[in-house]
């Protein structure tokens, strides 16, 4: 499974945190994050995260373009509800477009936690079978 793992700043650490924890469950998948979160965690954690080279917003808009061609299966983006965010358009849109392609994805931790053991337990599964059976 593709699973994109992002964080909002202040939530980056709670990210290296949960991905220290279920390090064995996310080392079986592809991940992918934007440049500067999947390098932090690749030195913090030990886990290969593949990086969008482009900055913050753009490499949102390459993750929500995506998911809209069906190339993620889940998202575990940690949000900070305290902080204003500057271009809060960006996220939502990653976020809409999950939602429209029914993508799941988690914005804090109890749901993330939900989310990988569900991957793990291969509650996701149909999503390969999806993929597999579409129509080129």
């Amino acid at each position: 499974m593709k699973i994109v793992l992002m964080a909002d700043n202040r939530k980056t650490e709670l990210l290296v945190n949960f991905c220290i924890a279920y390090k064995t469950l996310l080392t079986k998948h592809q991940l992918i994050s934007v440049y500067s979160t999947a390098k932090y965690l690749k030195s913090a954690v030990g886990i290969e995260v593949s990086g969008l080279n482009v900055d913050y917003l753009g490499g949102i808009e390459q993750l929500a373009s995506r998911a809209e061609f069906d190339e993620i299966d889940c998202v575990i983006y940690l949000r900070d509800a305290a902080a204003e965010v500057e271009a809060e358009s960006a996220p939502s849109d990653l976020l809409k477009t999950c939602d429209s392609n029914n993508i799941p994805y988690a914005t804090n931790l109890a749901t993330a936690e939900i989310l990988i053991l569900a991957v793990d337990r291969g509650d996701l599964d149909y999503r390969i079978w999806l993929k597999d059976t579409k129509v080129s």
